[in-house]
This record gives structure tokens, sequence and C-alpha cells, in this order.
């Protein structure tokens, strides 16, 4: 199937590969750090750079779970199988440990001839060997960094990733970080063939994981999709939330259960704890450690009121991750109607369940997408878009555009979100937005007003700005 999409993600390679190619940098060979969530095409990316590039290079991928020795004998088969042109000279090496297994990458490298080495899945190899980090400082150092090769070190657990770079370990400062995030509305509609707001719908359905867009049959309608996926035991949309849970949480645990009870749309902590705890409330002392856990891994997402006045006690909790929030909420209880076969009342639970909780999905996608529009429609100052809420929800605020995050020096404007079917943004709405925001702290009574609809807004209404659909899709082109 071809490569579509990742032409910022391509092009952030590329400009580091430029540095070895031309060698325009500190040293010789240059490395980079790639991660993003699992099954988000990390590893398909990096293989489409590889290809592309021209260059000869190895792409070795750990496994989980096997023993140090059979990884390092596996690092070199692949370096034998490789196209490094001196691959076949460490054919049946048996290395000792990380720093002969990385030195003798270094033996097959070209020595003026630009290359390209990648490691996949680096937390398995972190997880199961404690010397690979101070191997690969090391080896870097004296002598990988002397060779003109682009070193690419890739892994789906974001906190392991991230403490790769992080001050006080070994390969600190050595690699800049770059996350490959899903694809985005421009790419979706782009691979889909789909109106804007259609395309929106698949964006929340897919969460933007290539897998699942490119199962997308050319032009299908969210109907239509929904409903050959739940026709299909073994469809992407289905069976790509069940790997990504597993791939992270593996059996039953209480992290799993916690994740479920956010997943269900239970966003407080006080509500997370008495329904993750069945018939007690789980103890702070418990859940705390476990929504840091996943908050790290970018899973869970906390948001807080976005105002002039600081309330980081009154939290809300999401789960970050698109797809998997549509997996948790709407599909993962419908796989087993559909293995008894009866996707036909599987389908139907869907279709009721999807308009509620579409409305609520939607938000941090209109948010992001407000903010990259902001620059050409007059907010050029607005640093930061999020929502705000009292410890009641009432009101509850799904738009505050702001001069910064987490504590506003300035609140540039208020606004509301109707991403209703069939019924515009109309006087009644518009009218509650300005009662509402005379409750968020910086909003003075000339504060603008904005509205994003999913069908428009009706004539005459006195607002600021307001978007649909087409205006968030130009938000990616």
């Amino acid at each position: 199937m071809g490569f579509t999409g990742r032409a910022a993600d391509l092009a952030l390679l590329d400009s580091r590969l430029r540095l070895v190619e031309e060698g325009r940098g500190s040293s010789r060979g240059a490395a980079v750090v790639v991660t993003g969530r699992r099954r988000v095409g990390k590893s398909r990316l990096v293989q489409e750079f590889c290809d592309r590039s021209g260059l000869p290079y190895v792409i070795f991928q750990a496994t989980r779970g096997r023993s140090p020795a059979a990884e390092r004998a596996d690092f070199t088969t692949a370096i034998a199988q490789s196209s490094l042109p001196a691959g076949g000279l460490v054919a049946g090496t048996r290395p000792q440990g990380w720093n002969h297994a990385l030195r003798t990458l270094v033996a097959a490298l070209p020595s003026e001839a630009p290359s390209i080495a990648v490691i996949d899945e680096v937390p398995w190899i972190v997880e199961q060997d404690a010397e690979f980090e101070g191997a690969l400082q090391t080896v870097w150092d004296r002598e990988l960094s002397a060779r003109p090769v682009m070193l690419v070190l890739v892994g789906s657990d974001l906190s392991v990733m991230e403490a790769l770079t992080t001050y006080g370990r070994p390969f600190f400062g050595r690699a800049p970080k770059m996350t490959v995030r899903p694809l985005h509305l421009g790419d979706v509609a782009t691979m889909t063939g789909l109106s804007a707001t259609d395309a929106v719908d698949a964006l929340l359905l897919t969460g933007g994981f290539p897998e699942i867009v490119q199962s997308w049959p050319q032009g299908a309608s969210p109907a239509q999709f929904l409903r050959e996926s739940v026709n299909n035991p073994l469809s992407p949309l289905l069976a790509a939330g069940e790997l990504t849970v597993l791939g992270e949480f593996p059996g039953t645990t209480l992290t799993r259960t916690v994740l479920e009870t956010i997943g269900s749309d239970e966003r407080t902590f006080s509500a997370i704890a008495a329904h993750a705890g069945g018939g007690e409330p789980l103890a702070a002392g418990t859940l705390v450690p476990i929504i840091r856990t996943l908050a790290a891994k970018g899973v869970v997402a906390v948001d807080t009121p976005l105002s002039l006045k600081a309330d980081t006690r009154n939290k809300r909790y999401r789960i970050g991750d698109a797809y998997l929030r549509c997996w948790l909420a709407l599909l993962e209880d419908a796989i087993p109607l559909i293995e008894r076969g009866r996707p036909d009342i599987a389908l139907a639970r869907i279709e009721r369940g999807l308009p509620s909780w579409r409305g609520r999905a939607v938000e941090p996608l209109i948010r992001e997408s407000v903010l990259r529009l902001l620059p050409e429609v007059g907010w050029p100052e607005t640093g930061a878009v999020g929502g705000w809420w009292n410890r009641q929800n009432k009101p509850e605020l799904d738009l505050v555009g702001a001069d910064r995050s987490p504590v506003a020096g300035q609140v540039h404007f208020v606004g509301s979100i109707k991403w209703y079917d069939n019924k515009p943004f109309t006087a009644r709405d518009y009218d509650k937005l300005a009662e509402d925001a005379t409750a968020v702290p910086g909003a003075l009574p000339g504060t603008p007003l904005v509205a994003v609809s999913r069908t428009g807004i009706v004539d005459g209404l006195p607002l600021a700005a307001h978007w649909g659909p087409d205006d968030l899709l130009r938000a990616w082109q």
C-alpha cells in the first residue's frame, strides 16, 4: 500500500540527515529520538524515510521479553543482513554486551559515505538490559559519532523515551526528540476523500491511526465505514484498540480499570475513584500514581480551567488518544456482541451513543484547530485555547482564548461549541454564552464571543467570529 501523508515528519528527518550528508553538525554523525503513541506509524515512517534516502541502512527491532544475549545476537544478524556494505563481515558475531554489539555496528558502517542505523523499540532493550544506555553513550561518543551515520532511536513508551534524553541520563544532550503524532485532519480528509464534516468524524473514529485510516474505503461515509467495520470482527477499527491496550497494559490490572473508567467519561478524580474502586472508592495514594503513569505515557490528558485565576485542583481527566477514546467508549463493549454474530445489535448501540460521545470528543480537535487559525483571523497574540468550568460545571465554557496557559494574563475571547447534525448555533445559544461568559475570571463585558458549529449559525448574531468544519480543515492544510 502506498505511503501518504507525514510530509512534515519526513521533512524533519530529512533535515537531520542533511547534517550528516553535508557535514554541518558538531560531529560527523547525528542522532534523533523518535517517539509517539503505540501503533501511530513510527516504524512505517522510519522505513519510508530509509527507503527514500537511497542510502545503505540497517533497521533493528527489539522484541519484548527476549534475553539480552538473544537480543544482541539478533542485532548483529540484522546488521549482517542489511544493505550496509560491510554488514556481511559481522555475520555470526555473538556480542558479550551492548558495548561489543554497538561496536559491531561501527565496524559495518561505511567510513566516508553516509548511512542510517535504526534501533526500534528501544524501551524494550532498556527494560531488559540496564547496560544499554551507558553502552550507547560510550560507543556514540568514542566511535559512532565519528562516522557519517544518522542514528535513529525509536520507541513507543513515552515516559522511557522522554527519560532517555533528560539531564542525568547517559545519552542526555546527544539527540533531539521528535514526536510522531496521529495523522491530522488534512491527511485524513485526503486519504478518505471525504468532505470536511465527514473527515472530522473519520478522525474521531480512527484517531488518525494510519492502519485504520488506510482501511477506510475511498469516499465511504462514516456510517458506511462503521457498518462495514462492525460486520468484520477482524477489522482494524475493532482490533487496534485491544492490541494497543494489551501492548501497554497486559492482563487485568487496576491501571486498566482506571483507564476504562476514564474512557467511560468519568472526568473528575472523585468519580474515577468511586467507579474504579467498585464497592469502595480507590484511595488517593493508589489512584494518583496510576493517573500519573497514564499521563506520562500520553494515554490520559489532564485539563485545568483556563482563565486569569489559577485552579489547579479543579482538574478534568480524559483519554488523550483520540482512537482509544472512541474504542473505550463505543467499541470495546460491542466486540462480544460482534463475536457472537450480532453485529446488528452492536451497531445500533454504537449509533445511539455516537452523537453524545462525539459532542465532547470533538472539543480537543476544535481547540487545536482554532488555535492554528487565529493568526490569520485577528488574534495573532493568542497562545492558548482551552475551556473553563467551576467545581459544579455550572457554567462550563467550551472555548477560552488567552495569551498563555495554564494561567492567563489576558482573556482574548470566550466561545461555545455546538456540534449537532441538524441544529445550527441559535440566538438562544448566543444568549446562554453571553450570560455564562461573565463567570470566566478575566472576561470583561466587551470580551469577544465566538462559536464553532457543525451546521452553521443563524443570521444576525453579534459574534466576533465563528467557524465550521471547512475552517477546521483549512487549519491543517
